[in-house]
């Protein structure tokens, strides 16, 4: 157990903000973890954008090497396809991560994953459930 958490497994409540004056952005993500390895998808409603008012799903994969996580979301649609890099750090409790998004070299901004600690247990011990093992 390292930093106090087990691991990253659970409902997770961000958001991220732009490097420009636009609002920020909201999004759900469920997160799986096993090994440092790490998967999950995303949703979102975009605000701002050619997206604007369309919800936008995404998928992540990435890992965690103690109190640090880096993960690439994916979005995919009908019309195109683009990856965003996060890396961050992971509080002593495993209730939140902090850091830094990038597309591309001058477009970036930071984020903020929430999790409740019960309920993420509460999922974690019914995919354990449902897993082969």
């Amino acid at each position: 157990m390292a930093g106090g958490f087990e691991c990253l497994s659970g409902l997770w409540n961000g958001q991220f903000t732009y490097p420009r004056n636009f609002e920020p952005e909201f999004f759900t993500a469920v997160l799986l973890e096993t090994s440092g390895r790490l998967g999950g998808s995303t949703q979102e409603v975009a605000r701002v954008g050619r997206s604007r008012g369309l919800t936008l799903y995404a998928t992540i994969r990435g890992d965690r090497h103690g109190a640090k996580v880096s993960f690439r979301k994916t979005y995919e649609s009908e019309t195109r396809t683009h990856s965003v890099f996060y890396e961050g750090t992971v509080n002593a409790d495993g209730t939140e991560i902090e850091g830094r998004w990038s597309v591309r070299e001058n477009w970036s901004g930071r984020f903020l994953m929430l999790r409740d600690a019960g309920q993420s247990q509460a999922i974690t011990r019914r995919i354990s459930e449902k897993l082969p093992g």
